[in-house]
């Protein structure tokens, strides 16, 4: 009798898992950088809006709960995961080896590449070892896998670190930096939200960039809903119909479109 009293009272002082932490205060808080259009960006007043943010109201709505998104600088996201600061992070985070040993992702649920968008034909269309140079100027952000793959192969080029994409544009613009290096999402929204730039509109696929949404490490309940929520997006075609709102085509580009 003393044994399953002393079993009922650890079960019922047993730690709440993080959904249930989510759904007893109704909400789910969602850490964005809010600078990389069409994926996570802001618009008038402040609100911010995208693909993320939608799988974001999506993943809320499941849940039951209202959405809370705060935008935080890209390199803070994941130490403010780790400290429960935000419940998921969705903001177009590539799944790499060195930040899966932080936090856990699922995914990915979009298939990416890297680009340049340049003024600069030349630039476009050199070869590695022609662009591998120090006078090569290309703009990249801090913090990200851009920055990281500039770094490994093309250590002798000069790179301008910027906030964001749209900072990174404007020094293309200003001949400030020769190129943009990013994400292939990325490189289709700023070609057309940018038609007279005169920006080169050749892409290459220069990796692959899995993308996924990060998650608290070791909350087993929680990882296998969001697995589950993402394997629903993509049965329904919702995942499909996202990438077709924000891109114009399904969320998984497979060839750079031709000039």
């Amino acid at each position: 009798m003393v044994l399953l009293l002393s079993m009922v009272t650890v079960a019922a002082a047993a730690p709440a898992t993080r959904l249930d932490r989510i759904v007893g205060r109704g909400q789910l808080v969602l850490g964005t950088s809010g600078n990389m259009p069409p994926m996570t960006m802001s618009g008038e007043g402040g609100r911010l809006s995208g693909f993320d943010i939608d799988m974001g109201r999506l993943m809320a709505s499941m849940l039951g709960v209202r959405l809370e998104v705060r935008r935080i600088p890209f390199g803070e996201l994941l130490p403010a995961l780790e400290r429960g600061d935000v419940d998921v992070v969705i903001s177009n985070m590539t799944i790499t080896p060195r930040r899966n040993l932080r936090v856990a992702f699922v995914g990915p649920y979009l298939e990416s590449g890297k680009c340049m968008l340049t003024r600069d034909e030349a630039l476009a269309k050199a070869e590695g070892k022609d662009i591998n140079v120090p006078a090569t100027r290309i703009a990249v952000m801090e913090g990200s896998t851009s920055q990281r793959f500039a770094h490994i192969l093309l250590p002798q080029a000069t790179l301008v670190p910027v906030s964001g994409p749209l900072e990174g544009v404007a020094k293309v613009k200003s001949g400030a930096a020769g190129g943009l290096l990013t994400d292939y999402p990325i490189c289709l929204f700023l070609l057309k939200s940018n038609p007279d730039a005169g920006f080169v509109s050749v892409l290459s696929l220069l990796t692959y960039e899995p993308i996924g949404i990060a998650l608290p490490r070791g909350d087993t309940q929680y990882i296998n809903w969001t697995r589950n929520f993402l394997d629903r997006l993509r049965g329904t075609g919702t995942l499909k119909e996202l990438g077709v709102r924000w891109f114009g085509r399904e969320a998984r580009p497979q060839e750079p479109p031709a000039e």
